[in-house]
This record gives C-alpha cells, structure tokens and sequence, in this order.
C-alpha cells in the first residue's frame, strides 16, 4: 500500500488535493450559514450558485500561493502561514463575491464564521494527512535521523521548523555565543561547540546541518575543517534569502563541496572588464564543450555578445552545450554550433569569416597529462601546432581579440602537454610582435575543480564505492580553484591585454593532495582506514607519479610580473622567440608529430622550451 502512495504522479496528487479543498470549501460554507443562521430556510439561488462557485476562487488562490507544491509529508510552520494567507484572501473575495450574488445580502459574520473554519479544517486535514502519511509509511517512526544545527540564527531557526514533520529530528543547535549556551529554542537546547563531542555519542548523531549562510568564506573553512573531525556528513544551506522566503526544501541541504575548502573569499568583478570585449561583439569559443569551454559560454551569454559561436570537435559535447545555452538564453543571442577541428585552417577562416568573429577564447585542449604521454604527437598537433593554426585564421580574418586559456604545466613542464602549451604560449607572443590585427594574450591558471581531468570527481567515485582513494605521492600539492571563478577571471584578463601578455592568476595557497583525500573522506561521514585506525572505513593507497607529473605546479617563469587592475590577475614579462626562428622550429616540430616518431618529438620540444625536462 505504501509503494501505491509513493507511486501516485505528482500531478494526480495535485489533483486530489484540489478535489478534497473544493468538496471541503463548499461544506464549510454552508455550516458557516448553518451557525449563523441556525435553520437551512436562507438558500436562495443566488446563494447557492455563489456557494458552489466557491471552489474555483479558493482553489485557484490556494494554486496561486503555492500551496499545491507543497509535499503534505513535510509541511511546517511556514506551509501553514501561506495557507492562513491564502484562506484569508479567498475569505475576502468570496465575501464580496456573496454581496453582489445575494439580493438580500449575506450576514458579515458568516464570512468571519467561513474564514475561522476554513483554516481549522483546510489545515486541520493537511495535519492529519501529515501524521497519517507519517504513521503509514513509517517515515517518522524507523528512519529518524538525529541532525545537530550548527548556528542558532535566523537560519537555524527556521531550518529547525523545517524539519518538522521529516526524518530529520533536530536534537541540539551549537552556536558560538555565549549569551544563549544552554537556552531553549523550538524546543531545542543550545549548546556550546565544545560540546559538540559529548552532544554525538550521546545523541547518536549521524548528519550536523551547516545554518549559517552569511558566514565569510574563510570563516566557513575554518568551521568545516573543525567538524571534520567527527564522523558526521555535514551538509549547509545554499542561501539566507531563500530561507527568509520559505522557498527552501529538505532537498535544498547540500552536502559540503571541496570549494568550502579553499577558503577564498570572493572578489567582485569589475564589470567594464567583463563586458568590454564580449557585449554586443561576435564571440568564439574554441571547446566549446570542455569544462572551461562550456562555462565560458555560460558566462559569456549572460553579457549578451552579438552572437555566440560554439567551436567544437566532439559532436556530443557541442550538442549538450548548445542545449543548455538554448534554454537560458533569455536575451535571445543567436548561438551558432559549429563542429570544427584546430587543425583545420580553412575550416577556421570560413567560419571566422563568415560570421565576423571578433574575440575568440581559445580553450580547445588535450590537457590530461597522462593520455597525452601516450598520444604524443595528438597532443601536439592539437596543443600547439593547432593554436598557430588558430592563431593565424584569426590573423587572416581580423578577428580583433584573441586568448588563449593556458596552464601552469606550462612553466618548466616535465610532460608533453605541458611543454605543447607552451609552444602555443611562444606562439602567440611571436605573432604580437609580428602584426597588429589581432591583440593576443593568454591566461595561465592551475587546478580547476570538477572538471573532467581534476583528482575530485576520481576521489568521490572511489568513496562512493569504498575505496581504496588513490593518491599518486604524499608530497603532491596542487593549486585549485572553482571554474566560474576561472572563468570570470580569464574574460577579465582577455580585456586587458595589449598585445603578448600573459596573465597570471592568483590561485590562493597550494593543497596538499594527500590532505584533500581524508578531507573528502570525512566530509562524506567516514573515517580513513591506515595503521592508526584499522577499524577506518576508506584506505588512502599511494601508486605513484604518473609519466610527466610533478610534484608541485609554478604558475611564473621568471620574476618579472605586475599588479593589473585587478587585484587577483598578474601580468607577467617573459621571454619569447622572434617569429622568423621560432617558425623554423615548428616546422620540425610539426614533421616530427605526423611522422610520430617520439624522439624527433621530444628534441623539437626541447630546442623551442629548453626547460622542458624529460
């Protein structure tokens, strides 16, 4: 019977609850005339038909105050606050709707008398619904989860009220102040943090709900890193706005993301940099469906370009790109998909050409280090041979900006890849010296998170599935951070440039692999299994560096480099090659890929980044 209940549509279960609200609207008027009255001999035809037509204002005002999206399991406080609103308007329109039906008129009390028993019986049966659905399908008698709501605040308070009625029973807040240690609120104690051991193994504790929205980032960090050492899953509010709206939901706690982690605080855009080389201008994005490429158009479109090309080679990431743009493309921006290769120089040009390209960012790639150590000459047909191509269709076509998205693999690299990107950072510095059509620069940046190639999505899947977690040294440390921030940076730093630059991204302070591993494994609720704890739940396994990585990124070649006018982006000055030589080299370079004979590869990578080591 349970599976029946759960298995009802959405749709149906609206249904049903309009039904019952209009079977129950029309009893509750006419005892609301019954009480008042004490006889049945008051109903005219007027009357009637106004009783009877009262179901398409209520129900129609109920579905406006959204009171038909509400899950009946798990209202609360603030479901039966928009239901007593709801109530009263419809009260009020059907009263003056019942004046003007009624030639004798209708007694003013009987809209009282249907305004006080509308709400006792419209919330009282979504009450009782509520405990019943509860008792039925044992959601709040063998499934309770004790929760512990760090933060006493607006939003802890009202994530308490929430709560009722689900699974989850709050059972303690613990908030810093002093001023309300040990003081009741909704019915739930306030403790200290220091508490917070003592308050778990008591309690049983399985889930400690993060509700404090307004924290600063690295407040945030340092509260997380502190409830990283019970074994708790810890999840957090997304916004004290929407819980001051009541549009929060159960659903809405999200688990702590690695990004709490970083501690960086935000740093506003500046909004001239934003859109001074993207609004009302032809745009192009080259990987288009990448992780960077995608976010790109994401970003991009909401400063409304002119038009907005998506340049990329795999048929199935362009689709699922151009899909989503289309459906938040709000400003109508015409999107062209394109499916095209860097290696293709006329294809380029047409395309450039044609639509009237005026900036391009240029974040096509093979940038997984140990696939390109397999595929040498893929990567740098594709990393660098495939940006002079690139290069120069823009060139050709006067297409005004150009930047490339880089990496910091490319200083002093030890892998191919890295070493491709940087023959494409030489060659587009060579081309600034040599022409004015186009202003290229490019944008050096380390880890990003969540995307495709980042040790994070790798560590989730191997928790998810017990482990062990694989981590390739103890000594690796990484620079990370999210890719809309990325992004945000590199069109800011694409519209300073004057011509060779490269820009530098503050990425904040290295992190230790090894240490993101167990911070992940106890955000999930687990503890790592080593010699000190042999009753852990998840082993960290070391295997080793991988062909081509190091042990530490650098974001500078040299030390010359300058603040910008934005405090988080650097400009560097570094050297290059002149054009007439560096062409020379990579026509070797280019030979020695087609043929795929490594070795040629590597001397070619050498004689064009000298500090590549092998």
């Amino acid at each position: 019977m349970s599976k029946f209940i759960l298995g009802i549509s959405k749709t149906n279960k609206q249904l049903i609850a309009m039904f019952f609200d209009a079977f129950f609207v029309i009893l509750i008027l006419f005892f609301s005339f019954f009480i008042r009255l004490g006889h049945w001999d008051w109903m005219s035809a007027g009357l009637v038909i106004a009783i009877f037509a009262s179901p398409i204002i209520a129900v129609s005002t109920f579905y406006r105050f959204g009171l038909y999206r509400n899950i009946i399991r798990f209202i609360g406080f603030n479901t039966i606050w928009t239901m007593v609103k709801a109530i009263s308007l419809y009260s009020l329109i059907w009263g003056i709707v019942g004046f003007m039906a009624a030639v004798d008129g209708i007694p003013r009390s009987v809209i009282i008398i249907n305004w006080l028993l509308s709400i006792v019986v419209l919330g009282g049966l979504r009450i009782l619904a509520q405990w019943f659905l509860n008792v039925f399908l044992n959601d709040t008698s063998t499934n309770i989860v004790n929760v512990i709501i760090y933060g006493a605040g607006s939003a802890g308070r009202q994530l308490s009220t929430i709560l009722s009625g689900t699974n989850f029973k709050p059972i303690a807040f613990i908030d810093d102040s002093i001023e309300i240690n040990k003081k009741t609120i909704n019915e739930v104690e306030v403790f200290l943090p220091s508490h917070l051991d003592a308050l778990i193994n008591k309690k049983n504790v399985q889930e400690i709900f993060l509700a404090i929205p307004s924290l600063s980032r690295s407040r945030r960090k340092e509260v997380i890193e502190f409830l990283q050492s019970f074994k708790l899953i810890i999840k957090s509010l997304p916004s004290i706005t929407d819980l001051a709206h009541g549009k929060l939901v159960i659903d809405d706690l999200k688990s702590i993301n690695v990004k709490d982690l970083l501690g960086r605080e935000q740093v506003e855009p500046n909004e001239k940099l934003l859109k001074i080389k993207v609004s009302g201008k032809v745009v192009l994005v080259t990987g288009a469906g990448g992780s960077i490429g995608s976010e790109l158009c994401r970003q991009i479109l909401f400063l409304k370009p002119k038009k907005l090309v998506l340049f990329e080679i795999s048929e199935s990431a362009l689709y699922q790109i151009d899909q989503e743009l289309i459906n938040f493309n709000i400003s109508g921006v015409e999107i062209i998909p394109v499916i095209g290769s860097v290696r293709d120089k006329s294809r380029m040009i047409n395309i450039f050409t044609n639509y009237g390209v005026q900036t391009i960012y240029h974040a096509a790639a093979y940038k997984h280090v140990p696939l390109v150590e397999l595929n040498q000459s893929q990567g740098v047909l594709n990393n660098a041979i495939g940006t002079k191509l690139a290069a120069e269709s823009a060139i050709f076509s006067k297409v005004e900006t150009f930047v490339l998205v880089s990496t910091d693999k490319a200083v002093r690299p030890t892998s191919i890849m890295g070493a491709a990107k940087r023959v494409a950072e030489l060659v587009l510095q060579a081309f600034s010296k040599e022409q004015s059509n186009t202003c290229f620069s490019m944008v050096r940046f380390g880890n990003v998170l969540e995307s495709s190639g980042s040790v994070i999505p790798l560590f989730k899947k191997q928790i998810r599935e017990g482990g062990p977690v694989t981590v390739t040294h103890s000594d690796v440390v990484r620079y990370f951070m999210t890719i809309p921030e990325a992004v945000e940076l590199i069109i800011q730093a694409g519209a300073m440039g004057k011509g060779g630059d490269v820009f530098v991204l503050d990425m904040g302070d290295p992190i230790r692999i090894s240490e993101l591993a167990v911070k992940m494994i106890k955000l999930s609720g687990l503890d790592v299994l080593n010699e000190d704890n042999p009753k852990g739940d998840i082993e960290i396994k070391y295997i080793g560096l991988r062909p081509g990585e190091k042990l530490y990124e650098e974001l500078l070649i040299g030390e010359n480099v300058s603040n910008t006018e934005h405090d988080l982006i650097m400009r560097a000055m570094e050297e290059m090659v002149e054009w007439r030589k560096l062409n020379q080299m990579l026509k070797h370079l280019e030979k020695a890929s087609n043929d795929e004979i490594e070795e040629n590869i590597h001397k070619a990578l050498i004689k064009i980044v000298p500090s590549f080591v092998r």
